[in-house]
Order: structure tokens, then C-alpha cells, then sequence
């Protein structure tokens, strides 16, 4: 049986994060499995968004380190050759009187004081930035300058290849069938390659993780929830790539919008979605319900917009946990198991941030975050990280 001092399970942005700050802080042997190839799953259903903005203020602090690796990623990575594919549009978030308002005004303040650059905007200061939109309804609208989006896919690719030239071991289709335990502590894993000892697991199975619940006999509450996401095309309005991303917290969605490249824009909305009974990243069926609903959404804000048409369109899955935060940190009851799922949305832009701190918690280092409030015991004891808009991805 080869022999490994971690074992990561996924190749996702997150489990290829992990792995590429497992090797730069200093572990020798690290083998990464994933059932399918490097970014397959949900990280390429991502729509890249990078913000810091969070009304969880531990969430802030994650996004807010996160950032600083993409703002330098190919230096971070020590690869001239590494990209995120950043673009740092803007992001803008708006809200009309309402309930929105108010948790709208202690989330902006909260992220001042814990050093992010923003800005409050007029309506006509937003709409020279947004010319496409309309803001006659705006209350209150919050501009992060230092945002923008990026792509999923390239960053867990270029993570990958970093900690492959650290010496880690990424073997991809290779599915994970079960844990070896013995007397609650990890010995390694068993999978379709065969068995590979390992005195440390660490787990970012995503929409998977029911499986480790499996294999563990833990409770884990997490569940798949499929979202729709729709590129429209409007040849009057374009949406480029010098507009900010768009948070529109005076929809019945709370839409989030971005460009998508010429004059397109890519919306989806940030409430919850279709509840699967398995974990599945098959594409799911838009209804022409929905999309005519998002659609006038969509164009109560960007008038122009109304005679939009679809040039495209996909689904993504979440692993969402009751109160819409992920679990971080090691597993209580199992000695030698860290996991990391839960993300509910927030993957792609915490990953790098993510990655290092269950890196040191496998490691055994102090994390530069502290994970307490992410531990899975929260379920149990009510102390949960739900965010001032209530349920939903904006968190």
C-alpha cells in the first residue's frame, strides 16, 4: 500500500487550493484524488464572481484574504504562467427601502471596519459607473471598487499544476469508496485504485459529502440545491466589461448580474434553488417559467433588457448547510479527518483563503482564520452563521 502524509479528496478550486498550500507549507508526500478530472464538477459551473462583500463577518475576513492572492495570483502560485483570469470591474450592490436597507448599511459598515475600500454612492454617481440601469428606487447603494470576477476553472487548473510542481500527486478518475478507520482514527482511504495509507484526510467532497457522513457515521447536514443561470443578449444596451458586477437587492431574486463578454450579461438570482435528492452536476432543465420571471426581473432594473433573448444558459449545483456557510476545520470524534463543504456558492471566491487554512489545520499550524465559528458543531449548539439578508447566497 503506498503511503502519503495527506490525502486530499477532490480536485475542485477548493481541493486543488488545499493541496497547493499542503506542499508550500511544507508536506512532503500529498496525493489528491478526484472521481472525475481537475475543476470538473461544480467549479466549472461557477460564475466566478469576486467579492468581499459578506454581512457574515468571518466570511469578510476569507474574502478578504482571498482576494489579495488574486489581486497577485501568478506571483502567489510562483508561476509567471498562472492566471485567474481576473477582471476587476467593480461591485456594486443596491437596495430599496425596505427590510434590505438596514442590513444592507451594518454589512457595508462592518466591511470598513474590517479594512475593505468602499464607497457610497449617489444614484447619478452609480449610473455613470451602471449607464444601463436604473436606480429611481434606490435607498442605499454600496460600491466595492477592488471587485470584480474571474474564472473558476482556470484557477483550480492553475492551483493544480503549482502543487504539482511542489511534488504533489494528483490522480484524476479515481473514485474514493469509503475511509479506513480504526479506533476513530484515519488510516487512509480505499478507492477504485486501490488502498492508500494516510495519517490525514482532508475531505472537500462538496456535494458529495453525504458520502463521508457514510463513511463516518457524522452528521453532516448538507444538501445539493441545481440553480439556473442565463446569459442574455441585448444589442442596445451592452454590458462590458468596464461595468461593475451587480447585486440587486431590491429584486424578488436578489439577482446578482455580470458581463459575460460583447453584449451579454450573465444573471442569476442568489435565493435558493431546485432541492435534488442526490448529489448530481448533470445539467438540469430551465423552465420557460423561470427564465421569463428572471427576465422581468432583469429588465425592472435594466429597462433595455426587456427585449432581451437568451444566448445561453446552464446549471450549477450548490452544497448548501442550514444556514448557508461552510464547514471548516477538523471533523470532531475522528482524529487525522479535516473537511471542507458547505460552501453554498462562496467556493470559488473564498478558495484560496480556504485552501490554506485547512492546509495548517491538517498540518497542525495555527490558521490565519480561526475556524471556530465554521465547526460543524454550530448545527447542534445554534450558534449559526446566518447573514443579515436572511437564507440566501449573498450571505
Amino acid at each position: 500500500m503506498n503511503t502519503y502524509d495527506v490525502v486530499v479528496i477532490g480536485a475542485g478550486v477548493v481541493g486543488s487550493s488545499v493541496a497547493f498550500h499542503l506542499q508550500k507549507l511544507g508536506a512532503k508526500s500529498v496525493l489528491v484524488l478526484d472521481r472525475a478530472t481537475i475543476g470538473a464538477g461544480t467549479t466549472s459551473q461557477s460564475s466566478g464572481i469576486l467579492r468581499t462583500h459578506y454581512s457574515v463577518k468571518e466570511n469578510v475576513e476569507l474574502a478578504r484574504k482571498s482576494w489579495a492572492v488574486f489581486n497577485d495570483f501568478a506571483a502567489y502560485l510562483g508561476d509567471d504562467e498562472a492566471s485567474c483570469g481576473i477582471v476587476k470591474s467593480g461591485y456594486m450592490i443596491v437596495a430599496a427601502d425596505g427590510d434590505k436597507v438596514e442590513p444592507l448599511r451594518a454589512s457595508l459598515e462592518q466591511q470598513k471596519s474590517q479594512g475593505i475600500a468602499l464607497e457610497l454612492l449617489s444614484a447619478q454617481q452609480a449610473h455613470e459607473l451602471m449607464p444601463i440601469a436604473r436606480f429611481d428606487d434606490a435607498a442605499l447603494i454600496g460600491f466595492e471598487p477592488e471587485a470584480g470576477f474571474a474564472d473558476a476553472y482556470l484557477t483550480a487548473t492553475s492551483f493544480a499544476r503549482a502543487a504539482r510542481r511542489g511534488g504533489v500527486t494528483i490522480r484524476e478518475n479515481v473514485t474514493v469508496n469509503r475511509l479506513l478507520i480504526e479506533n476513530g482514527r484515519v488510516l487512509g482511504v480505499s478507492t477504485s485504485a486501490g488502498d492508500f495509507a494516510a495519517s490525514m484526510v482532508v475531505s472537500t467532497q462538496n456535494i458529495w459529502t453525504p458520502e463521508l457522513a457514510g463513511w463516518t457515521g457524522a452528521t453532516l447536514p448538507v444538501s445539493p440545491e441545481r440553480h439556473a443561470v442565463l446569459a442574455l443578449e441585448c444589442e442596445g444596451a451592452a454590458y462590458t466589461y468596464t461595468m461593475p458586477v451587480f447585486k440587486d437587492l431590491a429584486s424578488p431574486g436578489m439577482l446578482y448580474c455580470r458581463s459575460y463578454g460583447g453584449n451579454q450579461m450573465l444573471v442569476s438570482e442568489g435565493t435558493a434553488g431546485e432541492k435534488l435528492d442526490k448529489a448530481d452536476i448533470e445539467q438540469g432543465d430551465i423552465s420557460m417559467d423561470y427564465v421569463v420571471e428572471v427576465g422581468a426581473q432583469v429588465a425592472e432594473r435594466f429597462p433595455a433588457y426587456e427585449a432581451a433573448g437568451i444566448a445561453s444558459s446552464w446549471t450549477g449545483v450548490y452544497d448548501v448547510t442550514p444556514d448557508w456557510n461552510p464547514v471548516l476545520g477538523a471533523l470532531p470524534g475522528i482524529e487525522g479527518l479535516v473537511v471542507g463543504y458547505g460552501f453554498s456558492g462562496h467556493g470559488f471566491k473564498l478558495s484560496p483563503t480556504v485552501g490554506k487554512v485547512l492546509a495548517q489545520a491538517a498540518l497542525g499550524l495555527p490558521s490565519d482564520v480561526s475556524l471556530a465559528p465554521y465547526s460543524v458543531e454550530r448545527f447542534a449548539t445554534g450558534a449559526l452563521l446566518t447573514g443579515k439578508y436572511g437564507i440566501g447566497a449573498v450571505s
